[in-house]
């Protein structure tokens, strides 16, 4: 099939695509690396009258270091934040993430922003968001707000964003140098979105965990942060954790549903293993 006819504007900065995309409203889509889009519009499933094209605004891509937070701008390309100097000093869960995020060919032109504004439940980015708590800058003609990643998905490719506004970048805390993360995604091949997913870090301070961060992703029809598991560890030592019990905290916060992939029994066996295992791995890190 062939896309529907469509006005294609090109904006050379931030404030151009704003302007453009006031303008069109629901009417517009904004294009970066196109690696969802196109093919949306050529099954005709996307059909917007205007379609804004950001690859030449200048200030809509790199990363930046506020006071130790990252601030990662939409159009950064995903293959240029897994080796950016920036992302490795401060935020490596990242860039190990992003290692399993499609294919290299395709995390040349997919961008970070993309990913959080697709919000695809089996994917990595909207999770790392997720679990670091990171918050996702909105910029439209009425102005910019910041809304928190846990706050910005509502459903299945579902966000809190209105039709007027572009997402200009998201912003993800700082979080210490001895902050010990953890990563996991079954999928059926390398490149698949994940089956069960789950990643995170945690911070000990005084022998007591101070800090966690933890979601999941392919587990119900947004990422699914694991807001009960943090509050059980929040003031713990390592070594008192219950990881039996811990995994069942965890189970009981998530959603999976079935389809063509995998069962939701599937999911969730999987899901209490991994948990479980890592868990132990992580707890034990954060002892030595």
């Amino acid at each position: 099939m062939k896309a529907a006819p469509f006005d294609y504007v090109e904006a050379g900065s931030l404030d151009e695509a704003v302007h453009l995309m006031g303008e069109a409203g629901s009417d517009g889509a904004v294009l970066a690396g196109g690696q969802t889009l196109m093919p949306l519009l050529a099954l005709r499933v996307a059909s917007p009258s205007v379609l804004v094209d950001i690859n030449l605004a200048a200030d809509m891509a790199g990363i930046t270091e506020t006071g130790g937070a990252l601030r990662v701008a939409a159009r950064t390309r995903q293959a240029h934040a897994r080796k950016d100097p920036l992302v490795a000093r401060h935020l490596p869960l990242m860039a190990e993430a992003l290692g399993h995020v499609g294919h290299f060919q395709t995390r040349t032109r997919g961008t970070i922003g993309g990913s959080i504004a697709l919000g695809e439940p089996a994917a990595e980015m909207p999770a790392l968001a997720v679990a670091l708590g990171a918050s996702v800058e909105l910029r439209s003609v009425r102005g910019t707000r910041m809304v928190p990643a846990r706050e910005f998905y509502v459903g299945p490719y579902s966000t809190v964003r209105a039709d007027d506004e572009v997402l200009a970048a998201v912003h993800y805390p700082a979080w210490p140098q001895n902050t010990r993360t953890l990563f996991e995604e079954v999928a059926r091949r390398q490149g698949d979105f994940a089956l069960v997913g789950l990643l995170g870090g945690m911070v000990l301070e005084g022998g007591r965990i101070t800090r966690a961060g933890l979601a999941w992703f392919g587990m119900g029809p947004t990422p699914v942060p694991a807001v009960a598991v943090e509050r059980a560890l929040a003031g713990t030592a390592p070594a008192d954790v219950d990881v039996a019990d811990l995994t069942r905290i965890a189970l009981g916060e998530v959603a999976p549903g079935d389809d063509l992939h995998a069962s939701e029994q599937y999911r969730r066996t999987v899901a209490a293993r991994v948990f479980a295992r890592r868990m132990r791995t992580l707890l034990a890190e954060l002892a030595a």
